[in-house]
């Protein structure tokens, strides 16, 4: 297979021809089959390389009765190798501070330094080696190459470039891809109506942040007088959070910008995130670039693989990282699978609907299983939705109660309380439809909720605080 060893080794200077659909023409179109057998004698080489260097792994794999030897199929790792999870990382890193002993080489190769917020929990942190960094740098720029993108494009990166990992993915890709990088970044006040500003006056070719930020930014330049067709964007690129495979996302920012719109994202962790990411001529959705990062759609309770059409969560394996390797790191999320080929030709297996968003994020209300993704995806469609909500779960007496609280458009707003009597009604039984149990709708002002350019989080459990008082008052009384 092209260029494919461990450690990696890329050469710098190549580019495919400019009339390549393919960055590797073989890797990408080859028989599954045959690839499986070529990620097989790379898991070979990974678990050896992690079993000799990494204590972490060593007395994981000891404990669970696997040695690297034992690997003979793809069943026998799914089988044999134990899932490892977030938590596993930061205890690690907690006693062999800072990184952890799951870091394989040595601190002088240590390159860039990254990580998680530690919003829930103690950061993890990533140590990236040279030649890792070079590594990610080629994956992306072969990833957005498969999305359209050329050398000279200019590229706005216009994402928070600090300790996450995904905007400086996206930069290092335009860098190795040759194009014009413009790494706008994101976060500061007053940022959107620049952005709107700077796109307006540099036209850049393709365009990477989250899809929230990229429907405010089409909300803010128009109250700025600018046409975000205007921009000259022909590939936006996103990740962070579950949007851009929704359809009523999807289209609002094809509709807006006039540009394809491509999923793509998995974990910081495994960064290359877009190792999961959409490619020209191919339907909505993610494809699972499989020689660059192995994935595994798993049964959450026994994370054995589930048949492709099924749904389960990711279990990821670099195949080409030396520094950190993340073998078998449970993802947490939700998905489907389901196997090619693909319209653009490459023979991956892909998630047609991308990530819906994380298993505990899942909400069990009055006994039934609500995903906020699914109340995202509803709204979405309906006309008069005006771009942002907030999902309230309280409790009144024994029962729980569902609110959606949904912005209107301006213009739908304004036509005053019948109208949006409508408009609410229509809501409740889109979302009865959806979610098999019946919400109560709150139709709020536009400008009610505040916009990121990050990640949205618009859930709020109120059951938390009854629980609190209740448990409180019980031992009072």
């Amino acid at each position: 297979m092209e260029s494919w060893s461990f450690p990696p080794k890329y050469d710098p200077t190549y580019l495919p021809q400019p009339s390549s659909r393919y960055w590797f023409p073989k890797r990408e179109t080859m028989d599954p089959g045959e690839r499986e057998k070529a990620i097989l004698d790379r898991l070979k080489e990974i678990t050896r390389y992690a079993y000799e260097t990494a204590p972490f792994y060593r007395k994981k794999w000891d404990e669970a009765g696997f040695h690297p030897s034992q690997l003979r199929s793809l069943e026998d790792f799914e089988e044999k190798v134990p899932v490892i999870n977030k938590k596993d990382l930061r205890e690690a890193q907690a006693r062999h501070p800072p990184f952890g002993d799951y870091i394989c080489v040595p601190d002088a190769e240590i390159h860039h330094i990254h990580g998680t917020s530690g919003t829930t929990g103690r950061p993890t942190a990533f140590a990236i080696g040279r030649n890792d960094w070079d590594a990610i740098a080629n994956a992306h720029a072969r990833i957005m190459w498969g999305m359209g993108i050329r050398p000279g494009d200019m590229v706005m990166v216009a994402a928070i470039l600090s300790l996450y990992m995904g905007s400086w993915g996206a930069l290092i890709g335009s860098e190795r891809l040759r194009c014009k990088s413009f790494p706008f970044g994101a976060g500061a006040p007053g940022m959107t109506a620049r952005a709107a500003q700077w796109l307006d006056l540099m036209k850049p070719s393709a365009f990477y942040g989250t899809p929230s930020f990229a429907v405010h930014l089409a909300q803010v330049a128009r109250q700025e007088g600018l046409d975000p067709r205007a921009f000259g964007l022909r590939h936006m690129f996103f990740s962070g959070e579950p949007g851009a495979s929704v359809p009523g996302v999807r289209n609002k920012i094809k509709e807006a910008y006039g540009a394809e719109v491509f999923d793509c994202g998995t974990m910081a962790e495994m960064s290359p995130f877009m190792h999961a990411g959409g490619a020209a001529d191919s339907s909505p959705g993610m494809l699972l670039w499989q020689d660059i990062v192995y994935t595994e759609v798993c049964d959450p309770k026994t994370f054995r693989r589930v048949s492709y059409g099924e749904r389960g969560t990711p279990v990821y394996t670099h195949l080409e990282r030396t520094s950190q390797p993340m073998i078998r790191l449970l993802s947490g999320d939700l998905t489907l699978w389901e196997m090619g080929p693909s319209p653009c030709g490459r023979t991956y297996p892909r998630l047609p609907n991308g990530i819906f968003g994380r298993i505990d994020d899942m909400l069990t209300i009055r006994g039934e299983n609500v995903y906020p993704s699914e109340v995202d995806a509803v709204l979405n469609e309906l006309a008069d939705y005006g771009g942002e909500h907030r999902i309230v779960i309280t409790r009144e007496g024994a029962m729980d109660e569902l609110i959606v609280r949904v912005e209107a458009k301006p213009e739908a707003y304004d036509r005053g309380k019948e109208y949006l009597t409508q408009f609410q009604a229509l809501t409740s039984s889109k979302l009865q439809k959806m979610l098999g149990i019946r919400a109560k709708i709150d139709v709020v002002g536009p400008g009610t909720f505040p916009r990121t350019d990050f990640k949205a989080r618009r859930v709020v459990d109120d059951r938390e605080v009854f629980r609190d008082l209740n448990e409180r008052l019980t031992k009072e009384t």
